[in-house]
């Protein structure tokens, strides 16, 4: 009663049968040029002999709130398509898959204090793993940016 007091008070208008007036059905996660994306939503950065591995804006946005980051130890190895450690948000916890084969260089200390920088900033402080690429060639198989793009938005159109 008061809302709607307050609405005519306002001349707000809020008509429930008339349809929206627009749509919302492109993916609106940041897709970055230079990077390559996995089906699985891990980005992969190759820079010299390294590559930085995390997960995509699209990802983290599904996920929701990120609470707690499990890594792998350093001179380890991954397998591409296998998964290297997990990310736990308010709402589920994911495993999280290699990209690429190689040796993992380098982790992300950082998420075990902080591990919302996943949400905040998926490619850059959220960045998880730093490999030692075994096959740079596997790099071929991922998608580009409009590629993962396009993806995303047959996927999120199919659920």
């Amino acid at each position: 009663m008061w809302a709607s007091t307050t609405a005519n008070a306002l001349k707000i208008s809020c008509a429930t049968t008339k349809a929206p007036v627009f749509s919302l059905s492109r993916c609106f996660s940041t897709v970055l040029d230079g990077l390559k994306y996995a089906e699985s939503h891990e980005w992969v950065k190759h820079e010299g002999p390294v590559a930085t591995i995390g997960i995509t804006d699209h990802a983290q946005d599904h996920l929701g709130e990120v609470v707690f980051v499990e890594l792998p130890e350093p001179g380890g190895s991954v397998s591409k398509g296998k998964g290297f450690g997990a990310v736990e948000s308010v709402k589920a916890t994911s495993d999280v898959n290699s990209p690429i084969s190689g040796e993992i260089v380098e982790v992300n200390s950082k998420l075990t204090e902080t591990p919302g920088l996943i949400n905040s900033s998926p490619y850059e402080g959220g960045w998880m793993i730093k490999v030692k690429p075994g096959s740079p060639s596997e790099l071929e198989s991922l998608m580009g940016p409009k590629e993962y793009t396009k993806f995303c938005e047959e996927e999120d159109a199919s659920h």
